[in-house]
């Protein structure tokens, strides 16, 4: 799929629709949330064969037939199939100079440099139509099953799930288990997987077995989205194979069992966090990925506007005290104290952590994992951490009265105090230490600053469109998702340090993502924090000390200026960072 601006330029440069005309079919391409190509095509208005050769005329670039190659198995291979699949690329040719692929967007180089990095080729770009890519794809799957079939020679009937006895049975069993994930499709299948994976930039890989097939889904920017349906016969060799990478026991199947394993080139260096559990149909896999090499971030590429960015770094030189970082699970709260940490990383200073798990490492910090299995707790490994003369503690989650006490305490007696805790909203945080049994004081006299957070996908910046919301939509907006249009558009008027205010939001330019080849047809690419952040003022203070309800606390922060998440969130959407609908996603779920 082209993005539209790429198609215009495609037809006006071969003079294949006037101008009076790419404007109607655009138009009407956009009423029906269309992409212009597919449009034209659909309405026989142009052959996709004449469209892409017109694309490979404009990059002087050969246009290739490929439903007149025979593509060998070892060539087709060297692209995985899933990115094959969703970035519309096939190898078609190899020789000792060069590999020649056939796409249907040449501009996509980040597709490209990963490919000629993958084969350590250069690379020969041929453009093809998707029908072309589609049906040349099909030898992906005729050779799976080509192979398959002798996976399943070897297997005969399916392995028990049953723990095998004492005996010869088990070293048997655990061979035969070793040769499944020794076999070439298994090795495959499991590496094509991983790779794509960290070639989509995905957080997690599922793989679950069903009664009649193995799913396998990525999480890509907070979203699970499947991404193949493999045979059933797989299961077991797929499930060997991640166990020998993680170092677990192979003929282990009723137990959960927890691993992790490395894969470290000159181009990434990514740890893999296993997770398998027995369910009804088998073994489930849960890998969570974590890039090792992943640059630190500064706190204005995490999304924080001027004003929440101004209250940060005056917390951040405050010698003592308590910064809390709060959001559900996958909200990046993680990433927001390493940057602060990364900010504060000097060497006057001695900075310690004890985390659950260590996600980054982090140079010049002294970084300590919890252990349930030693009962090494957050609360024991804290006590420990405060007999190293530190200047900075860093406790990865507040989960309990005992380690929120000796935290609070930490601050008060000197030392700066960075953690996350498990609340909605930045005003929930203070009522939340309170129901933890905190005292009031202790509260009122540590905190200085809570910042709520939420993440939400970013637009795709190739096919991202305008638009104006409809008097009737913003009408639902108002009715069905409760939300204040007054007083939405008077914060961000505000924010934006604007001297009118915007009265409607039907006044107000926002954008959608169509889809493309760059963004695998979401209409997103990557993830950006929303924020709210409040700062523990004397007058919060006095509220904090005369146990305030949630309410009261949101009342005086409103007060003082804070912007809520939805705020953030709408002025990131009126800015063309994201869409309403993935704010109210987030704010609203």
């Amino acid at each position: 799929m082209l993005s539209d601006t790429k198609t215009k330029q495609v037809i006006e440069k071969n003079n294949l629709l006037d101008t009076e005309e790419i404007k109607k079919y655009e138009k009407e391409a956009g009423e029906k949330n269309q992409s212009l190509d597919e449009f034209l095509i659909e309405k026989g208005l142009i052959t996709e064969e004449i469209l892409y050769n017109s694309v490979a005329n404009l990059h002087n670039l050969p246009f290739v037939n490929l439903k007149d190659k025979t593509i060998p198995k070892e060539v087709l291979f060297l692209i995985p199939e899933p990115i094959s699949n969703s970035y519309q690329i096939i190898a078609f040719e190899k020789t000792e100079e060069y590999l020649s692929v056939a796409m249907t967007d040449p501009d996509d180089l980040q597709t490209i440099e990963f490919i000629k990095r993958k084969v350590n080729l250069p690379i020969k770009v041929s453009v093809s139509t998707p029908q072309g890519i589609q049906e040349a794809g099909k030898a992906y799957h005729k050779s799976l099953e080509q192979e398959l079939g002798v996976i399943n020679k070897k297997t005969g009937s399916k392995i028990s799930a049953e723990l095998p006895q004492k005996g010869s049975a088990t070293a048997q069993k655990e061979a035969s288990l070793q040769d499944l994930a020794q076999d070439m499709p298994v090795i495959r299948v499991v590496d094509t997987l991983l790779e794509y994976a960290i070639f989509e930039g995905a957080s997690d890989i599922h793989i679950e077995p069903s009664e009649k097939s193995v799913i396998v889904r990525f999480r890509i920017d907070g979203i699970l989205r499947e991404i193949m349906n493999l045979p059933k016969k797989l299961q077991d060799g797929i499930l060997a194979r991640i166990k020998i990478l993680s170092n677990l026991k192979l003929d282990e199947h009723r137990l959960p069992q927890d691993g992790r394993f490395k894969i470290e080139t000159n181009d990434y260096k990514i740890s893999f966090r296993v997770s398998i559990i027995p369910v009804f149909d088998g073994e489930k896999v849960v890998m969570r990925l974590l890039d090792e090499g992943k640059k630190i971030l500064d706190l204005k590429d995490l999304g924080l506007n001027k004003k929440c960015l101004e209250k940060i770094k005056i917390s951040l030189l405050k010698p003592h005290g308590m910064i809390l970082v709060t959001g559900p699970t996958g909200s990046g709260k993680t990433t927001t104290l390493y940057t602060m940490m990364h900010i504060l990383n000097t060497t006057k200073v001695n900075i310690a952590t004890v985390e659950d798990p260590i996600e980054y490492r982090m140079q010049h910090i002294n970084q300590s994992q919890v252990n349930s299995k030693i009962k090494f707790t957050f609360a024991k490994g804290l006590r420990a951490l405060l007999r190293q003369d530190p200047d900075i503690i860093m406790v990865g989650e507040i989960r309990d009265k005992e380690t929120a006490s000796i935290a609070i305490n930490a601050a008060m007696t000197g030392h700066l105090v960075l953690s996350t805790l498990h609340t909605n909203d930045a005003s929930t945080t203070l009522p939340r230490l309170l129901d933890m049994g905190v005292e009031p004081f202790l509260i009122s006299s540590t905190v200085n600053l809570i910042i709520a957070q939420r993440l939400i996908r970013k637009l795709c910046l190739n096919c991202r469109t305008s638009y104006k919301l409809k008097p009737e939509e913003v009408a639902e907006l108002e009715k069905n998702q409760g939300i204040n249009i007054q007083e939405l558009t008077s914060s961000i008027s505000k924010v934006e340090e604007t001297k009118e205010v915007n009265k409607n939001l039907s006044d107000i330019l926002f954008f959608k993502g169509k889809g493309c080849t760059k963004c695998g047809a979401q209409g997103y690419k990557g993830r950006v924090g929303i924020y709210e952040v409040l700062e523990i003022t004397e007058e919060m203070r006095h509220l904090v000390s005369s146990r305030a309800s949630t309410d009261d606390i949101f009342a005086k922060a409103r007060e003082q200026g804070m912007i809520t998440m939805l705020e953030d969130g709408f002025l990131k959407a009126k800015s063309g960072i994201t869409t309403i609908e993935e704010v109210l996603r987030v704010t609203k779920e």
